[in-house]
């Protein structure tokens, strides 16, 4: 995947990924500059390696609840029927074992 910086994106773009629990305006454009687009686009993705390529981006340590956030967007991007204590961010810091 092709890493870039990009001018803000408008709010119309960001709002499929902000469909996803816990992706606010500034998330939904960190992924938007990763090159995720969508919620599609997060489809059996590796958060640990979006997490990493963020941090690389903008060239600073992010918030380790930014990875648990992102494991949250994959889990919601990957599956049709969501259990609804999985889209809670926080339930992600360790991985849950029925996954």
């Amino acid at each position: 995947m092709q890493h870039r910086v990009t001018t803000r994106t408008s709010a119309a773009h960001l709002k499929d990924l902000q469909r996803i629990p816990g992706i606010g305006p500034s998330l939904a454009q960190d992924l938007w500059d990763l090159g995720y687009q969508s919620v599609a686009s997060l489809a059996n993705q590796d958060a640990e390696a979006i997490y990493t390529a963020l941090e690389e981006l903008r060239g600073q340590p992010m918030d380790r609840c930014v990875l648990y956030t992102f494991r949250c967007a994959v889990y919601f991007a990957s599956t049709d029927e969501h259990d609804p204590a999985l889209l809670k961010w926080w339930n992600w810091k360790t991985l849950p074992t029925r996954l």
